[in-house]
């Protein structure tokens, strides 16, 4: 489906600009709005992608560094295999 826009009230130093970049790379004025309008596109793109979100933060609640540490802690035992589950019996 193509779109045709119109953007009113763009102040002067941006349509110079446009105008300018026009003229200097030889292509429409159109064709340098597009190009604007997808190079901003992937800069809120990117943006989206590297957004950390604290929503639920609330809910979730933070741990302060002491508190990690003891939870690691507590975990130390869980990590030891019990040798004698892993042999078969005789």
């Amino acid at each position: 489906m193509e779109l045709s826009v119109t953007v009113a009230h763009l102040d002067r130093a941006l349509t110079d600009w446009i105008e300018d970049e026009a003229q200097r790379t030889g292509q429409s004025v159109e064709a340098i709005v597009r190009r604007l309008l997808l190079q901003g596109l992937e800069v809120a793109q990117r943006h989206t992608m590297n957004q950390r979100y604290h929503d639920l933060d609330a809910l979730a609640g933070t741990w302060r560094a002491a508190d990690a540490e003891e939870f690691k802690q507590a975990l130390v035992d869980m990590s030891q295999l019990d040798p004698t589950l892993w042999h078969p019996s005789p």
